[in-house]
């Protein structure tokens, strides 16, 4: 390691990463918040006796199965949105202008939700939880790269993952105790206080040093990268004149400049627009991986199982009912930390292949399980697919997008991958139980077809990844 490159977080740094990690965290709190809630906000669940408002606002809002499905996926619809004009919020307002939006347009949404008398602000704050997630999602990665310490980089790029599926399993946590008439509302108003929160801590957050760089602000990197770095002292940036100059605190370490050879020269460039990173040929390389590694995410079919695991476990555990996806939650918590530890270790490719391998295995032991009435065959294969997905497939993909773009294009590159994850996602979800029927022809003994769809996906997808990315 070069002398003078940060080797560790300061206290306060740490506190800056963890505000960043906020906006990963509302984006799994979101994908989750109505799910164990659905009853009784939908008013299938009533309590007898009970007066219809509380507080002034009605205990319940009605409305259908199809009406609730469209109000679930808006959140999918807001999310695309915010990720498509992610990158001009992150080069026009910094990475913490574009976390502070986040929190914001996050804190009106939820807070929206959590007061909604009717299903059209109920709607109206699902979207805006979307738009706010979608950028998020687009940041959070980004900045936690540019901020961390490089022999830490991989571990601490983890923690975007990490900080996802921590939002899951606490609002499916909530929900279980706050599913009634009178406190339903209280899980979405939990989300717009810690937004609110998030932006009143917001004025001693420092922006990100790579981005202040790049905007020519010599000073305020410096001063930014010695609140943030143990080895901070050692920047100095005097005057203009050094702009160009080395700088070993904003070292890349060798898989990015592996991908990127002219990144130093590429600093000062004028940030990539969308088009331009879709129709560049210095582009295409890292566009393919991004987007090959966001299908590996999406197409590996994890979000179906999420989705649908009370469905699918129903016949195995008939008894526990919302407490089944606690649990596959709480597996992909456990699992989801052992990256932390591996990454830099084993390498990204590395944990890739192993995460992959044990996913489509798994996707196949589920398969057979389902056609051949292994009930317990089908449930531990699903959890085992979840375990695999988590140390690798899960979280690695948002460590590579910073890594493998160019500075100038990293935020377009991450709102390109973004936007499709946004995509593939409301796909699955979309297409997943009518593709299981289609495939089974109403027959329930033939339900696990589909699992070697995402099987063949997910190995296809890895395949491509693997022929461009060096990891």
């Amino acid at each position: 390691m070069a002398a003078g490159e940060p080797e560790a977080f300061t206290i306060y740094g740490w506190v800056v990463c963890v505000w960043v990690l906020i906006v990963s965290f509302q984006y799994g709190f979101h994908i989750s918040s109505l799910n164990q809630i659905s009853g009784v906000l939908t008013c299938q669940k009533t309590e007898p006796g009970l007066p219809s408002t509380y507080y002034g606002l009605p205990t319940c809002i009605p409305m259908d199965n199809a009406t609730f499905s469209v109000l679930t996926s808006v959140y999918t619809v807001g999310g695309l949105l915010g990720s498509v004009g992610a990158n001009l919020v992150m080069d026009r307002w910094g990475r913490k202008g574009a976390c502070l939006a986040s929190a914001f347009i996050m804190a009106v949404g939820a807070g929206f939700m959590g007061v909604a008398a009717s299903l059209s602000p109920l709607i109206v704050g699902r979207l805006l939880t979307g738009v706010a997630a979608g950028l998020g999602l687009c940041v959070g990665p980004i900045y936690i790269s540019e901020i961390a310490p490089v022999k830490i980089k991989g571990a601490v790029g983890v923690l975007t993952q990490f900080a996802i599926v921590i939002g899951i399993m606490v609002t499916q946590a909530m929900g279980l105790q706050l599913a009634t008439p009178r406190t339903w509302r209280l899980v979405l108003l939990f989300s717009s206080a810690l937004s609110l929160a998030q932006l009143l801590v917001g004025p001693i957050i420092v922006e990100s040093p790579v981005w202040l760089n790049r905007r020519g602000l010599l000073r305020d990197k410096d001063a930014s990268a010695r609140r943030l770095w143990k080895a901070g002292h050692a920047v100095h940036s005097p005057d203009v004149a050094n702009e160009d100059a080395e700088d070993p605190l904003l070292g890349n370490d060798d898989e990015s400049a592996s991908l990127n050879p002219a990144r130093r020269a590429d600093e000062h460039e004028a940030a990539a627009t969308v088009p331009q990173v879709l129709l560049r040929r210095e582009f295409r390389k890292p566009l393919a991986i991004v987007c090959f590694s966001m299908l590996c995410q999406q197409l590996s079919g994890v979000n179906a199982v999420l989705y649908y695991s009370n469905n699918i476990l129903s016949k195995a555990l008939p008894d526990l009912g919302p407490y089944v996806s606690l649990g596959i939650t709480i597996v992909n918590f456990f699992m989801t930390a052992a990256p932390i530890f591996l990454i830099d270790r084993l390498g990204r490719k590395k944990l890739l292949s192993l995460s992959a391998t044990g996913a489509i295995a798994s996707l196949v032991a589920v398969g057979i399980g389902l056609d051949s009435g292994a009930v317990l065959l089908a449930s531990v294969a699903i959890i085992t697919f979840v375990a695999s997905f988590a140390i690798g497939i899960g979280p690695v993909p948002f460590v590579m997008i910073p890594e493998v773009s160019p500075h100038q294009a990293v935020s377009a590159l991450s709102s390109v991958g973004l936007s499709l994850n946004w995509i593939a996602n409301f796909l699955v979800g979309l297409v997943f139980l009518p593709l299981r029927d289609f495939l089974s022809h109403g027959d329930t003994s033939k339900e696990g077809r589909v699992f070697y769809v995402f099987a063949a996906l997910l190995a296809f997808f890895t395949f491509m990844l693997f022929g461009l990315y060096r990891g």
